[in-house]
């Protein structure tokens, strides 16, 4: 990647970036790292295969610096904002845009081995991203806090409402949002800025309110997860984003909308679901969900979800650890009904989107395949040109 003594150097932009892993996770051959402070690009490891470019849920990773010595590990970690681009001279025109166009071959190579750069609904609105970061946060107040799973249930997923008074904040389903949890770490260094999906429609909670919900599950150790679950009503909290631009629901009441999900990462659904129901409580669109947890009592919203006519939302609720009943996974309850996908699949209405644990995306994939199988379609082609217009979004974790 060098042109004369020049270099492009892979950068993480810590005033965007939420500290949420992702980066870290998905580079294979882990020029990605990070400390208390800061996530960073090793440059003496990085090969520029773009991978930790499309999951990123804030952009902070798509940051770029013609150097003609790349910054050191402990430069990029005492960061508190990205520096300028050094003033190179004219000598150094040429190299730069001949770096510039390099990377953008390998970015756009990369991005055609996904299906394309992932890109929002044609139909979507414009979202609003980075209104609010940690040196500039927006101030909410706890209007609601509710538990979503049974009392005698394994996991603690809480409903929290947050309302942001007369701050501008506008949201779109899809999008999410960050949380500043108070304190430090052991080294003094702020706690990382978590990331939760939001879990109401765009007009609020509430229709016409500027609050907004989350649906939270307290983990083990969480700092951030406990830190939220614990809020009394009338408590405060720092709120960063939003994020996302890509992950949005389709505006077109003709879309067909396929919706696959675990746990917590049924929040985004249920700001689908209400929008539907609020804003085109006639649409021709079919809503399917495909819903998995261990158990009905660790299922969030198992509740509400029965409330729901079947006119407005299909579902499968899928468990798998039920004592006495076969374990049933998503992907079990897709090859089932693989009549109905198969129909919608070769609908160009119809947009797919999976949302929650990582460990999910794989037999997702393979019974879609089985599917596409059975009715004389080909996954591979008919995904890729699904991401590539906007209707397969996938945001595991």
């Amino acid at each position: 990647m060098a042109t004369a003594t020049l270099i492009k150097q892979h950068v993480i932009d810590p005033e965007i970036c939420i500290r949420c892993n992702t980066c870290e996770e998905t580079c294979p051959i882990d020029a990605v790292t990070h400390d208390d402070n800061n996530y960073v690009v090793n440059a003496e490891i990085c090969n520029y295969c773009m991978d930790c470019i499309a999951p990123c849920p804030t952009g902070a990773i798509d940051n770029w610096r013609v150097v003609e010595q790349a910054y050191t590990l402990d430069e990029q970690f005492s960061w508190g904002e990205l520096p300028a681009q050094e003033e190179l001279g004219e000598r150094a025109d040429g190299a730069i845009e001949a770096l510039e166009d390099e990377v953008s071959a390998l970015l756009e190579e990369a991005r055609r081995g996904l299906g394309g750069k992932p890109v929002a609904p044609s139909s979507a609105s414009k979202p609003t991203v980075n209104l609010y970061n940690r040196g500039k946060p927006a101030r909410a107040t706890v209007v609601g806090n509710y538990r979503l799973t049974a009392p005698d249930g394994e996991t603690d997923v809480r409903h929290i409402i947050l309302d942001l008074g007369q701050l501008p904040f506008a949201v779109l389903e899809g999008q999410s949002i960050g949380i500043v949890p108070p304190g430090a770490t052991g080294a003094g260094e702020p706690h990382a800025i978590r990331l939760y999906s939001i879990a109401s429609p765009r007009d609020g909670e509430k229709p016409n309110a500027n609050n907004l919900a989350l649906t939270v599950k307290r983990e083990p150790g969480g700092v951030c997860s406990n830190f939220l679950c614990d809020l009394p009503k009338g408590a405060g909290v720092e709120v960063t984003g939003p994020f996302g631009a890509t992950f949005l629901m389709p505006n077109d009441p003709a879309a067909h909308i396929v919706m696959i999900c675990t746990g917590t990462g049924s929040a985004p659904f249920r700001g689908f679901t209400e929008r539907r129901r609020r804003a085109m409580p006639q649409a021709a669109g079919e809503l399917l969900l495909f819903f998995g947890a261990r158990r009905p009592q660790e299922l969030p919203y198992f509740g509400p979800l029965q409330k729901v006519p079947e006119s407005l939302l299909a579902r499968h609720l899928c468990f798998s650890r039920i004592p006495g009943e076969p374990r049933t996974y998503v992907q079990d309850k897709i090859r089932a009904d693989a009549e109905r996908i198969a129909r919608l699949l070769r609908d160009p209405h119809t947009h797919v989107y999976l949302c929650g644990l990582k460990a999910m995306e794989s037999g997702v994939d393979e019974a879609f395949a089985d599917v596409c199988r059975g009715a004389a379609l080909d996954w591979a082609v008919l995904k890729a040109d699904m991401r590539g217009g906007g209707r397969y979004h996938v945001e595991t974790y």
